[in-house]
């Protein structure tokens, strides 16, 4: 019988955002691996976890996910954790992999299950949808994603800032992943290009620490790096377009 592999989206932060299917299959996963950056720390997606799962089912698997500058060591750091992955296949008929928000979005899963179809072949692979965080920011700021016909683009900031500016230069409501290492450009961006008044930002959101502000706060200190922003569609007033 093959291993199973799920990937499970356990949301921004706020462990009451993880859905019900996803904690069933936490529950019934053999194995639960969260990914950390350092065998010593708990991240967010553990932390979650562990609101469901006893502590003994968890298994920490370091990734490379903060190295940006030296690929040789990132790609080994992945390799390592795709045969640590591996070998829990290997004793365990099922294994789920917890990710922050959403395993199909910009999420470690979906490398690592290109992985395992190489390290395990005929591993079952199958996912669980999570809640993501521009949904989380927008339901806590009162921000509208989209109305109408408009159109929602999602920009990880991590490609630069100029492919930010671009998307807001264009119609639609605009999201921004992982700006808070270029705060200061954003907010150069959204004044630019006339959308700084009605754009929030959010940080750790459900968790003790959790801000959400509105976009002109923003100035040069950097800000946690999953920081999220949503930059609204310009508006005439009224309701939207025909749904």
């Amino acid at each position: 019988m093959s291993s199973r592999l799920v990937g499970v989206g356990v949301g921004p932060g706020d462990p009451e955002l993880v859905t019900v299917k996803g904690v069933n299959a936490l529950r019934e996963a053999e194995v639960v691996v969260v990914p950390v950056m350092d065998s010593g720390e708990r991240g967010r997606a553990e932390a979650t976890v562990l609101h469901y799962v006893p502590e003994d089912k968890v298994v920490r698997v370091v990734f490379a996910l903060n190295e940006r500058s030296d690929r040789g060591r990132r790609e080994a750091a992945w390799d390592a954790a795709g045969e640590r992955v591996a070998e829990l296949l290997r004793q365990h008929a099922s294994v789920a992999f917890a990710t922050i928000g959403d395993p199909n979005v910009y999420s470690t899963f979906t490398y690592l299950a290109q992985t395992i179809a190489e390290l395990v072949p005929g591993t079952a692979v199958s996912t669980v949808p999570g809640i993501t965080a521009m949904q989380d920011l927008a339901a806590r700021s009162g921000a509208v994603l989209t109305e109408g016909t408009e159109p929602l683009t999602l920009v990880p900031v991590t490609a630069g800032a100029a492919v930010l500016k671009d998307a807001l230069a264009g119609p639609g409501t605009v999201v921004a992943y992982k700006f808070g290492r270029q705060a200061h450009e954003v907010a150069e961006a959204l004044r630019e290009t006339g959308r700084l008044a009605d754009a929030v930002w959010g940080s750790a959101l459900g968790l003790p620490e959790e801000s959400v502000r509105p976009a002109a706060d923003l100035d040069e200190a950097p800000l946690p790096y999953l920081s999220t922003l949503i930059a609204p569609a310009r508006r005439e007033g009224g309701r939207g377009g025909k749904l």
